[in-house]
Parts: C-alpha cells; sequence; structure tokens
C-alpha cells in the first residue's frame, strides 16, 4: 500500500458481485475497505481482507454516520475514489416465492427500502467531502427487476431499485459540480449463489445470449465507471443482462 494507492469502499462484499468485485479491483492496485452485515468471513481470503472490513447493518440508518467516521477513520489522505453501494436484500416467502403487495408488510418494506435504497442516499451523503477531495465515482447497483415484472424478485425489491436507478440520476446531477460522478449498473441474471429454482429456464427463454452472467464480468463494469476511462459517463445505467431487457 502507499499513499498514492486509490481507495475503494465497497458495500454487499460478503459474496457474488461484491467477492468478484473486491477481487478485480485488489489485482489492479486498488486499496479496499468493505461493509456487510455480516463478520469476516474466512473465505474472503484477499490480501489486508479482515483488517479493511466493517460490520454494520444497512437496515439501521442511526449507524450511517458511525459507519462513515470509521471510513473516515481508515483513509489515510481524506480521499475515497470509489463507493460501490453493492449491498441489498430479496425478501422470499415461506416456499421461496416472491412477495407481492398483498404478501409484503410494513416491516418487509422498511427493511427493503433502507437497506437498498436510504442507506446509500445516507451513506454517500456523509461520505461526499472524502469523495469529493478524491474526485470519485459512486457506482449503485441496480437491477433489471427495476424496469419490468420479475418472476422471482419481490415489489419491494424492484420498487427499490427503480428507486435507486432515480437516486443515480439525482446524484449524477448535484454531486458532479464537486467532482463527483454517479453512475449504476443494472445486472440480470447473473452466477451467484443466490439464484432462484427455475433460473435456468428463465434464462433460456429470455436472454438472447443464453446464458448466465459471470460476477466477473459485472466487476469489469463496475471497475470501468470507477476508471478514468468513464470519466465522462455519469448518470447513466448499464445493463448486464445478455439482452435480456430488450
Amino acid at each position: 500500500m502507499n499513499d498514492h494507492q486509490p481507495v475503494m469502499l465497497l458495500t454487499g462484499a460478503s459474496r457474488g458481485i461484491g467477492h468478484a468485485t473486491v477481487k478485480l479491483f485488489q489485482e489492479r492496485g486498488w486499496r479496499i475497505l468493505t461493509v456487510s452485515r455480516l463478520p469476516f468471513s474466512e473465505e474472503c481470503r484477499w490480501p489486508a481482507a479482515r483488517d479493511a472490513h466493517i460490520q454494520a447493518d444497512l437496515s439501521d440508518l442511526d449507524g450511517i454516520e458511525g459507519l462513515a467516521a470509521d471510513v473516515r477513520s481508515r483513509l489515510r489522505d481524506g480521499r475515497l475514489q470509489a463507493l460501490v453501494n453493492n449491498a441489498g436484500v430479496s425478501p422470499k416467502g415461506p416456499e421461496g416465492e416472491r412477495l407481492g403487495i398483498a404478501a409484503s408488510d410494513q416491516t418487509v418494506w422498511t427493511k427493503v427500502l433502507n437497506i437498498n435504497l436510504v442507506s446509500t442516499a445516507l451513506l454517500s451523503r456523509a461520505l461526499l467531502p472524502e469523495l469529493s477531495a478524491g474526485r470519485g465515482s459512486i457506482v449503485n447497483v441496480t437491477s433489471i427487476v427495476g424496469s419490468r415484472v420479475h418472476p422471482f424478485a419481490g415489489v419491494a425489491y424492484a420498487a427499490s431499485k427503480a428507486g435507486l436507478a432515480a437516486l443515480t440520476r439525482e446524484m449524477a446531477h448535484e454531486f458532479a459540480p464537486l467532482g463527483v460522478r454517479a453512475n449504476a449498473i443494472a445486472p440480470g441474471e447473473i452466477a451467484t449463489s443466490i439464484l432462484s429454482p427455475g433460473t435456468d429456464d428463465l434464462v433460456a427463454r429470455d436472454v438472447p445470449m443464453g446464458r448466465l452472467g459471470d460476477p466477473m464480468e459485472v466487476a469489469e463494469a463496475i471497475h470501468f465507471l470507477c476508471s478514468g476511462a468513464s470519466s465522462y459517463i455519469n448518470g447513466a445505467e448499464i445493463h448486464i443482462n445478455g439482452g435480456q431487457h430488450v
């Protein structure tokens, strides 16, 4: 590590896209800070992973300022070059079924919106001075379900991801004068441990490329949006779904 090493903070780091993103950024010389509600996992074997992990529950909005303060204390020069808001929850019913409006009570709505949407706005707000100092990039992980009804993802999750796309546009407009870009990526069916039964049939029917996406393909897009190669991209939402959205 050195004083000129760029720093990336990633939420939702315990599996899937989060793991792939951390691995890729670490390979390309970034210093990584991770956040998840789970304690450090021994599956996270990148250098300094244990010391760089912060355990926090993003559903507890009162804890966001404390989380930001912890992050701030770990920055050697007060600069944050990237914030990747990847944390998200998608509750299911007792038999693994999607939760529609009739099946989603206040508890479901509050938890999903707090983690998937509100905490993203509050954490970005809290770390805005550090992002501005680092001429940073915010990447919000939305989803294909934010723009279409999905057979597996529930209504609260879908609404939160649609809201996150709108939040990304607001961030892009408000933060650009401060030197901070904000964009989103919207994954479709990605090969992770949280896929629902029946995904293979959905892919065969709805994905023109006829396969699942790889988490590393998502990580590459995130890295692009955090690099100088995307320096004039602001307020965009990149679809990563093999053409499923067309």
